[in-house]
């Protein structure tokens, strides 16, 4: 998972990034006067790529969405004051591949996944912290809780004790223009503030994951607090 990096590249990086941090602030005058954390979606981005930004442009949240180029990548990361997230949808099958090596699970999405979460890290002696994905455009093809079964799940996964449910996480359909997102992103917001703590008692820093190269401002102004951005950042992949 190496490349080499030209100095055009390292260049274009420094100039995304920049340009990113400068909307980030700008959609913030507009939100609801949260932090926001950007994370790095670094879906087949080498290895080396990704240490780079982290080094040099101080990024501290990245995050894979495969189980298997996760693992390649793993011990070629620079990870000392990074986090590492899982943002993709996880088989239960391969929980024990990554329970040990990210810091938090983003598409926490049916009970039985909740479950063998919870066993693998007794195994370890964790306490694994997730994200609850919420299907808000009630797609079909797409995982997530459905909104209506939303207060159920976060009731019957509170009896396991090896996960710590962090917040919600969630990702709109595809809109043609930046403002249709403004109503999944609210009312993922109004369940983020009803709903979970009324569910969730005394979580620790609740996380709010909406937002994505194409919709990042406009969730910024709806109260996320992490964005997941990927080409935006390295380009077309």
């Amino acid at each position: 998972m190496k490349t080499r990096l030209s100095n055009e590249y390292k260049v274009c990086l420094a100039e995304n990034i920049a340009s990113i941090r400068q909307r980030m602030e700008r959609a913030g005058e507009k939100g609801k006067g949260q932090d926001v954390t950007l994370l790095c979606a670094t879906k087949t981005v080498p290895a080396d790529v990704i240490n780079y930004v982290i080094r040099e442009h101080g990024i501290t949240d990245i995050g894979e969405n495969r189980v298997q180029e996760l693992l390649e990548k793993y011990d070629e990361l620079e990870l000392e004051g990074v986090n590492l997230h899982f943002i993709g949808s996880l088989q239960t099958n391969k929980v024990k591949y990554i329970i040990d090596k990210v810091c938090m699970i983003h598409s926490l999405d049916s009970l039985r996944l909740a479950r063998e979460i919870d066993r693998q890290a007794k195994k370890i002696g964790k306490v694994m912290d997730v994200l609850v994905e919420v299907n808000i455009g009630e797609e079909e093809n797409k995982g997530g809780i459905m909104p209506s079964e939303l207060e159920t799940f976060l009731d019957e996964i509170s009896a396991f004790d090896s996960i710590r449910v962090r917040g919600l996480m969630t990702i709109a359909p595809n809109c043609e223009r930046n403002e249709d997102y403004y109503k999944y992103f609210e009312k993922t917001y109004q369940f983020f503030i009803d709903i979970l703590p009324k569910k969730i008692h005394n979580i620790y820093s609740p996380i709010l994951s909406m937002g994505m190269s194409d919709s990042f401002e406009t969730a910024i102004g709806c109260g996320s607090n992490l964005i997941r951005l990927g080409t935006v950042i390295f380009g077309q992949r």
